[in-house]
Formats: C-alpha cells, sequence, structure tokens
C-alpha cells in the first residue's frame, strides 16, 4: 500500500518512493517561490543592492587593510554595511510571504508519507547514530536495530539536501551578502 506499484518488487522501493516525493515536493517549492518571489522586479532590485553593497564592501574592506584606516573610510564602510544589513533584511520579509505557502505544502507532504509509512522502516543506515540522531531516526519504529531509518528522518535529510542543491542549480540561492536575514548577529562595534 505504501509503494508506487512500478517500485513494489524492488529492494529499495520505499527509500526510492521517500527520495523521489522529496524531489518532487522541492520541484513545486521552488516553482512557488519562483511564482510569488523570484520573478518579481522587487525582488530583482533588492538582489542587484545587495550584491552591488557587497562588492563594494569588500574592495573597501581589502583597500582599507592595505593602508591606515582614516575615520571618514571607516564611516563609509560602516554605511556600507548598515544598508546591506536594510537590503538583506528586507530581502528576507520579502521571501517571507512564499515561506507560508512552502510550509504548507510541506506540512500536507510531510503527513500523507507519514500515514503511508508509519512504522515502517524505509532505510537502513550505514552506521550506528549517537543518541539524538538515533532518536530522529528511529521515530516511531519497533525494534531494537538503531540502523534502521524512519520515514521522518530520510525525508528531513533529503528535502534539506534536494532544495539548497535545486536552488543553487536555478539560482535562487541567496546573494553572497545576505548572509543575516530576518535576525542579524549583534554588532560587537556598538557593545
Amino acid at each position: 500500500m505504501a509503494t508506487i506499484p512500478l517500485f513494489s518488487s524492488f529492494r529499495y522501493s520505499d527509500s526510492l518512493t521517500v527520495v523521489g516525493i522529496s524531489v518532487c515536493t522541492a520541484i513545486v517549492c521552488e516553482a512557488i517561490s519562483w511564482l510569488l518571489i523570484y520573478r518579481t522586479n522587487s525582488y530583482k532590485t533588492l538582489r542587484s543592492s545587495i550584491d552591488k553593497a557587497a562588492k563594494k564592501l569588500e574592495t573597501m574592506k581589502t583597500d582599507s587593510s592595505k593602508i591606515t584606516v582614516k575615520k571618514s573610510k571607516t564611516k563609509k564602510i560602516d554605511r556600507v554595511e548598515t544598508s546591506l544589513k536594510e537590503s538583506s533584511r528586507d530581502l528576507s520579509l520579502f521571501k517571507f510571504k512564499s515561506g507560508a505557502v512552502v510550509a504548507l505544502v510541506l506540512f500536507v507532504v510531510f503527513g500523507l508519507l507519514n500515514s503511508l509509512f508509519e512504522g515502517k522502516v524505509v532505510a537502513k543506515l550505514p552506521f550506528k547514530p549517537f543518541g539524538l540522531v538515533m532518536k530522529m531516526s528511529h521515530r516511531g519504529l519497533q525494534g531494537d536495530d538503531p540502523t534502521d531509518c524512519a520515514m521522518a528522518f530520510l525525508y528531513f535529510l533529503c528535502s534539506i539536501s534536494i532544495r539548497t542543491n535545486l536552488q543553487k542549480f536555478l539560482g535562487f540561492s541567496p546573494p553572497r551578502g545576505a548572509g543575516a536575514g530576518l535576525f542579524p548577529m549583534p554588532d560587537p562595534k556598538t557593545n
């Protein structure tokens, strides 16, 4: 019942079904993100301003490391850093609206998979995981074999790796200077 008939006689059918559904989900999520975010002019404008500010900041910092830093140069660097942080925050807020839709899709798919593979071993791990990882990988499974892997763990690993690599492949990965997000690290200069 839990497998697609094409894979039902294959040894790794459950694992391949989970990985295949994870790939399809990643493609659907990126399509949703493209519709709501990546094709809009405001996203393209924000992304280009972040790229420009990151390049400018990088050149300013390399120039300032070669010579003694003047106070005016430090103020310019601080201004560019502030503008980069603001643009990154704006980009994160802009991406937030599609995040809710993508989360809804992921919850629905996870619920469907959870009902299909409840209590079923879908993969064997090539190692014996340690405490916390074993609790995640063995969640909902009967038995004492620590190398048994539940659907939730495999789906989680696949979703993270496939979606991240798909974003890089399609060119949708976050800009180079946009690492701060909604909750940036505190500035050590102000403390």
